[in-house]
């Protein structure tokens, strides 16, 4: 029989007999290959392992343990759920159901206006198990558009799918692809799958929710099944552990707690007030930022909360960002928008008066609230919200200098970031949408070619994000990991060759001619809001002693000791200390039970053993209960006097 011959990825071959599939490769290779197998890469392209092999391929077998087979997993599990769902509910019918970050999701529309409910998912369940149980084979096939329009005849969505010029859920223009397993169950489908449903066993659904058919709200409100699918039992439990340390942990529920902001419904969605604690801390985040930042040398500014729409004609938003800016205003001299950024104001500010090459790099930095208009259904307490306060930046600089500041604010970025308790970084370098951008392809390959230089002289590993840069220019992203390992984007450093030209930004060089400068367009925390959100999550609202907007609680055991439990206060307080007195009414348990779930640093109980040789028992968040003489102690703020993050 005739042979053929596979390419491995570390350039090893075998020969096979001729119509061997990738699954017959995997045995070849080893059994311990073949049972771990879940697709294949065939020169370059994702299959299934019944896939049959052709002479000369290059073949890269993928298991479990990798992204893209645990993408599979995922993205068939889905597929078993829509399975389970159709079963259950006479008449329903589906949409999409995609493989997402650490899970899956399924979009269904249930007749008769019967909502799923979230104890009806251990039912769900069941029914996925008895079809896993069954071992099910994944078998792709290909129709014509007729054909698969009379396949989905019950099923609209799919059929709207079918018709969509746009065929991303299925290959193919002229044929259509989709999957079956079991008794006549079919879906649209690009593939590939894992070989049968067996194949899936550690999955968990998490949860029902609304979600707008192809996220139009003009469109049918469809229920969204959302669920989580790893590749081992101990993957998915230490997934589920940390879920239920991240619901711990929710601002939105630690806030209330807390007593730090609240989001009330008069408002409106998505808009916060801070309570006098939320806003003590933010205060301390923003005083930390503005000393770092003159300590940078950079120049502090105010401008507008709107302006005349000319202004966001000249940058370009309103061309390439007015779904996200709220309505007009009508004024007597034109219209006028809640400003989306500040970076068109600050451009303005730039071009106030002559430049010279001496003026630069010039750094000007505001604490600039904007508006965005965010759908409603995607606002997420102070993760998505409407109206918020960035940390802005815009440096403008030469090109000789650019590679320098970029490399600078690198460092800046991180040290600021480590200075709240982050070290885990990791960066995104994301690259032009060539279909969502403004510029030339030379001013877009000069700028990525400036971050990239960057990152690599200053020794960053860093992830390539192809087409997700804005559509002035090219960014890097800087994410970091939290206490419980959750990663968060909240840095950007975004080159920006476009905004210079279409406001005529100019500079005098060292020879006298005009040149235009660079704009970097840099928010550090992202915005004030959302870092606030992400600080409680990762502190799980037990803030570090120099954050905390109370630092010290003293607690008289009796009412015969508040005297000198003032004394004790106003010491601290004369010193810089955040304290609250907590006078004598409920028994000492119930007040120091009271002041321990504030999650505040230091709790200071005096009674009559401390009055005469002038201590305070010090009970400290999570240690031991000691006493200590009431002495002058230094100042929460540093010895240099300067406000750096300090432990108090």
């Amino acid at each position: 029989m005739t042979a053929i011959t596979i390419t491995l990825p570390d350039g090893s071959q075998r020969e096979l007999e001729d119509g061997a599939t990738v699954a017959d490769l995997a045995l070849d290779i080893g059994k311990g290959l073949a049972k771990a197998a879940i697709i294949a890469e065939v020169n370059g392209v994702e299959v299934d392992l019944v896939t049959p092999l052709e002479d000369g391929s290059q073949v890269s077998i993928i298991t479990s343990e990798t992204d893209q087979g645990l993408e599979t997993i995922r993205h068939s599990t889905a597929h078993i759920l829509a399975q389970a769902v159709l079963e259950l509910y006479p008449g329903a019918t589906f949409a999409i159901g995609p493989p997402i970050e650490n899970g899956f999701y399924y979009d269904f529309d249930i007749p008769d206006g019967v909502a799923i409910k979230e104890e009806e998912l251990e039912k769900i369940e069941q029914k996925m198990r008895q079809i896993i149980q069954a071992d099910q084979a994944f078998v792709r096939g290909e129709t014509t558009v007729e054909q698969a329009l009379e396949i989905f005849s019950a099923h609209p969505y799919k059929c709207e799918i079918i018709k969509s010029a746009d065929k991303s859920e299925v290959d193919g223009s002229e044929t259509i692809s989709f999957y079956q397993n079991g008794d006549g169950f079919v879906d649209l489908c690009r593939g590939p799958h894992v070989p049968s449903t067996g194949k899936v066993a550690h999955f968990k659904l998490m949860s029902v929710a609304g979600a707008y058919w192809r996220g139009d709200e003009n469109r049918q409100m469809l229920q969204r099944i959302y669920g989580t699918a790893w590749a081992t039992k101990s993957q998915l439990k230490e997934h589920l552990h940390r879920l239920e340390e991240a619901a711990k942990r929710d601002h939105r529920k630690l806030a209330n707690e807390l007593n730090l902001l609240s989001f009330p419904s008069e408002l409106g969605g998505g808009l916060a007030v801070w309570h006098p604690k939320g806003s003590s801390i933010r205060k301390l985040m923003e005083d930390y930022s503005r000393q770092r930042h003159e300590d940078g040398d950079y120049k502090f500014v105010y401008t507008p909360h709107l302006a005349n729409s000319e202004l966001f004609k000249t940058s370009g938003h309103l061309d390439f960002y007015a779904e996200g800016m709220y309505p007009p205003m009508e004024m007597d001299n034109g219209e006028y928008y809640p400003k989306p950024m500040n970076c068109p104001m600050h451009c303005l500010i730039y071009r106030a008066g002559t430049k010279s090459y001496r003026d630069l790099p010039l750094r000007l930095f505001e604490l600039g609230t904007v508006y965005r208009y965010e759908r409603a259904g995607t606002l997420h307490g102070l993760m998505r919200i409407r109206g918020f306060t960035q940390d802005d930046a815009h440096i403008f600089t030469t090109e000789e200098g650019l590679s320098d500041e970029i490399s600078n604010l690198l460092t800046f970025v991180m040290s600021v970031l480590t200075a709240f308790g982050f070290n885990d970084f990791s960066f995104n370098l994301s690259t032009r949408n060539p279909e969502k951008s403004v510029g030339s392809d030379e001013i877009w390959d000069n700028a990525t070619k400036a971050l990239t230089e960057a990152l690599e002289r200053e020794g960053l590993s860093y992830s390539v994000k192809e087409g997700d840069a804005a559509f002035y220019g090219p960014k890097i992203d800087i994410d970091v990991a939290d206490a419980i390992g959750r990663s968060w984007q909240l840095s950007t450093i975004q080159l920006d060759f476009n905004l210079p030209d279409r406001f005529n930004l100019r500079y005098i060089d060292s020879s006298g001619e005009r040149k235009r400068p660079v704009m970097i367009h840099r928010a550090l925390m992202g915005s004030i809001e959302r870092f606030f959100g992400v600080l409680i999550e990762h502190y799980a609202g037990a803030f570090p002693a120099w954050l905390a907007p109370v630092q010290v609680s003293v607690l008289p055991v009796a009412e015969e000791h508040e005297n000198y439990a003032e004394q004790v206060e106003k010491t601290l307080r004369d010193k810089g200390f955040r304290v609250e007195l907590e006078r004598a009414g409920n028994s000492l348990g119930k007040r120091i039970r009271d002041v321990k779930s504030q999650k505040i640093p230091y709790v200071l109980v005096v009674g009559n053993d401390d009055i005469e040789p002038r201590t305070v028992g010090v009970n400290p968040r999570g240690g031991e209960v000691e006493s200590c003489l009431l002495y002058t102690s230094p100042s929460p703020r540093d010895q240099r006097g300067s406000r750096m993050p300090s432990s108090a």
